[in-house]
């Protein structure tokens, strides 16, 4: 395996279509919706040093768009949690996903090689179960040892975030991805 620092992701097909070069290390599926421009930048992630890349990645997609610094960093945090969850739980291939829409980044998905999403279905069903997103960490709750990268995640994205089967970009086979909402124009 690469070091961390000398890694870069290899262009690879999606099962999505057509291929164009995006920003270093990415590769753009262009979607093509209607008239609307939609478009995935997908990098790979390397296991022991995922969330480190999946951090810069984000933040240099967001700061081009310019995105305000507070809700960089709440991507930034969200994405490296996801991304330490993946690489403790999860099968490999691991990759981050940017998801825009006329040039504007408005999704972000961590994706892993294991495509069961019951635990990650539950977890997110309770916290949406308080009504609010101002979830307290408690100790004695579940979510206090596993699970506090979605606790992160569902207030830092206030709510809206997700987990749904995919299909990994780089080997094509069955897996999950964890996505949130990113602040776009004035929302947060």
């Amino acid at each position: 395996m690469p070091p961390c620092e000398a890694f870069t992701p290899e262009p690879r097909l999606a099962p999505r279509p057509p291929v164009e070069s995006g920003a270093e290390g990415w590769n753009e599926k262009d979607c093509g919706v209607g008239l609307a421009h939609v478009g995935a930048l997908v990098g790979t992630l390397v296991p022991g040093c995922g969330g480190r890349r999946a951090r810069a990645l984000v933040r240099e997609i967001l700061m081009k768009a310019g995105v305000g610094a507070e809700d960089v960093s709440d991507a930034e945090v969200i994405v490296a949690e996801l991304t330490a969850n993946v690489e403790r739980h999860a099968a490999e291939p691991y990759e981050v996903r940017v998801i825009s829409v006329a040039d504007v980044p408005i999704w972000c998905e961590v994706v892993d090689g294991s495509p069961d999403t019951e635990k990650v279905e539950v977890s997110l069903q309770r916290l949406r179960a308080q009504g609010t997103t101002d979830v307290p960490f408690l100790a004695e709750d579940t979510l206090a040892e596993n699970g506090r990268g979605l606790l992160l995640t569902y207030r830092l994205s206030g709510g809206r975030c997700a987990v749904y089967a995919t299909t990994t970009s780089s080997t094509g086979t069955p897996g999950k991805a964890v996505g949130f909402a990113l602040a776009v124009g004035g929302r947060g």
